[in-house]
Order: C-alpha cells, then sequence, then structure tokens
C-alpha cells in the first residue's frame, strides 16, 4: 500500500488494539460501531489484543519498500509486530 495509506491504518489499528485489551461490553460495542464484521471484532478481542496484553502501543511496523511504477508513488508494507 502507499505510506500515507499505511499511517492511516497504523493509527485506527493501535487505537482498536488498545480498546480491545479491555474486554468489557463497552469497548465491544464501541468497535462494533465502526468495524462491521462480527468476526473480526471477535478475532480482535479473543486472539490479537490478549496477544499485545503486555505491550504499551507500537503494534504496527511501517516497511517503505520502492516507488511504485507508474506514478512513482511511495510505497510501504505494514505489519503487526509480535
Amino acid at each position: 500500500t502507499t505510506v500515507t495509506r499505511a499511517k492511516e491504518v497504523r493509527a485506527m489499528t493501535e487505537k482498536y488494539i488498545t480498546l480491545a485489551k479491555d474486554n468489557s461490553l463497552h469497548n465491544k460495542r464501541q468497535a462494533m460501531a465502526f468495524i462491521t464484521k462480527e468476526a473480526v471484532v471477535k478475532k480482535l478481542f479473543d486472539e490479537i489484543a490478549p496477544s499485545y496484553s503486555d505491550r504499551n502501543g507500537g503494534y504496527c511496523r511501517i516497511t517503505k519498500t520502492e516507488a511504485r511504477r507508474g506514478d512513482a508513488a511511495e510505497m510501504a508494507i505494514i505489519e503487526l509486530v509480535k
């Protein structure tokens, strides 16, 4: 993806992982207000967030790659840090 889009995705991802670390009904409803697929919210709360329980932020990594052919846009790879 492009660097700009990766930065936006990182901000959103880190917000919702932090929200899911506190497994409460209120937080699940807040997540469901934005993430419309119930299976994704379930996986976020049951699998992803508990694996980051000892980490205070910095859940995503953006690695810049070479420019895209055609329009020379800056490209990047975004990944979850384990």
